[in-house]
């Protein structure tokens, strides 16, 4: 049996516990714009575009986070 594929706007919004007025907040689109993508099926390249930088920004963000703990570890471990 061949699996659905999970639109892009519902997958990213479950994965991240976001409603569709979060994650339209967060990427610049109304909740009502992400709603009518989901039920047509159809998203715009724009919106796709909109997705895959916020989740790279997520990720680099995280990136940032951890280089920043391992910098006052390496600091705090020098320091003794």
């Amino acid at each position: 049996m061949e699996e659905k594929e999970v639109h892009l706007v519902k997958k990213v919004s479950k994965e991240l516990g976001l409603t569709y007025r979060e994650l339209g907040e967060k990427i610049g689109y109304s909740e009502a714009n992400l709603k009518r993508s989901v039920s047509t099926n159809q998203m715009s390249k724009q919106l796709e575009i909109a997705i895959e930088l916020y989740l790279k920004t997520i990720k680099l963000e995280k990136e940032i986070a951890d280089t920043h703990q391992l910098k006052n570890l390496i600091n705090t471990f020098l320091n003794k």
